[in-house]
């Protein structure tokens, strides 16, 4: 935890359907316990951190919604109007340029200007000052899309800064990737799931991010691991074909220990394939709840103390 405690940025992400709001809820919550000042900001997607956090829906603007902890909901408009009103300015002169409606539709065309608005706002919020001169933040969650988006989105200062040319744009895009791959200030959480196609996606996004982008990957989160049931044996007798019929209790029993059985070994089987990605990992356990409220969060905030 404490190679966490202090970094500026940090981007959650892995695969659609994982569990990333609720690993960057609960990481939110442990680092805050921590003393830490926390933003999280949420890429204009579906808003689902207030009800896990038990607070009011969370718009565009920031709001606090536990103690240490901000929150925000990025979407791409605001963050392109928020963008130009700082290069130009001017409100008036940013309506004049940005919203006359031949500007606006070039620049909903340029490949990932939008991309480029929401993770700039994100990374500029880890850059703020108060008055004094102190941090605003210590640290902001970014929550990202899944994998294929995250990834696009993630490449886009690097692309500005290999072929724009010198200006404000390429000047904050080189200091946000200048950060972005700096270990000692950011870094990649990747969230998965002990499943085939979870697993898959995990293992091709972290060769990604380590060659291709040149990213820290500082931690690991495998979401909903069940306890084992059944030895490696057991389960091996337990797949050997059965005649089964579901009409006898006994049978039934049998059937779903197979399948719990069948369960286990693809867990097993992903966990070890797992093992290869070289950065600390966390096991959270399977919730058989609902996961997306406060008490179960801050259970799992918990598991996160536990790092060495």
């Amino acid at each position: 935890m404490s190679d966490l405690l202090h970094r500026r940025f940090l981007f959650v992400t892995g695969k659609g359907g994982v569990g990333k709001t609720t690993v960057t809820a609960a990481v939110a919550l442990r680092l805050a316990a921590e003393g830490k000042r926390v933003l999280i900001a949420m890429c204009d997607a579906k808003e689902r951190l207030s009800r896990m956090l038990g607070v009011d829906t969370i718009e565009d603007q920031i709001v606090n919604v536990r103690p240490g902890i901000d929150a925000v909901r990025i979407t791409a408009e605001q963050a392109m109007r928020e963008y130009g009103e700082m290069m130009l300015k001017s409100r008036t002169v940013y309506k004049a340029v940005f919203e006359n409606k031949y500007t606006k539709t070039f620049f909903s065309g340029v490949p990932g200007l939008h991309e480029w608005a929401m993770l700039g706002k994100a990374w500029y919020h880890s850059i703020e000052e108060n008055d004094d001169g102190s941090p605003t933040y210590d640290v902001v969650l970014f929550d990202a899309p899944a994998t294929g988006h995250g990834l696009d989105m993630l490449r886009v200062p690097k692309v500005i800064v290999e072929v724009v040319p010198p200006g404000l744009l390429r000047r904050d895009a080189e200091r946000a990737w200048t950060m972005f791959q700096d270990p000692e200030q950011s870094g990649v959480i990747v969230v998965t799931l002990p499943e085939d196609m979870p697993t898959n996606e995990t293992l091709e996004l972290d060769a990604t991010l380590r060659s291709d982008l040149k990213l820290p990957v500082k931690l690991l989160v495998i979401n909903g691991v069940i306890d084992e049931l059944f030895s490696e044996a057991e389960r091996s007798q337990l797949l050997q074909p059965h005649s089964l019929d579901r009409s006898k209790p006994g049978d039934a029993a049998i059937g779903a220990a197979i399948r719990r059985a069948i369960r286990e070994n693809v867990q097993a089987e992903s966990l070890s394939r797992l093992d290869a990605i070289d950065a600390p990992k966390l096991r959270l356990p399977f919730v058989y709840e609902d996961a997306a409220v406060p008490h179960v969060v801050a259970n799992l905030s918990e598991r996160f103390a536990h790092l060495e």
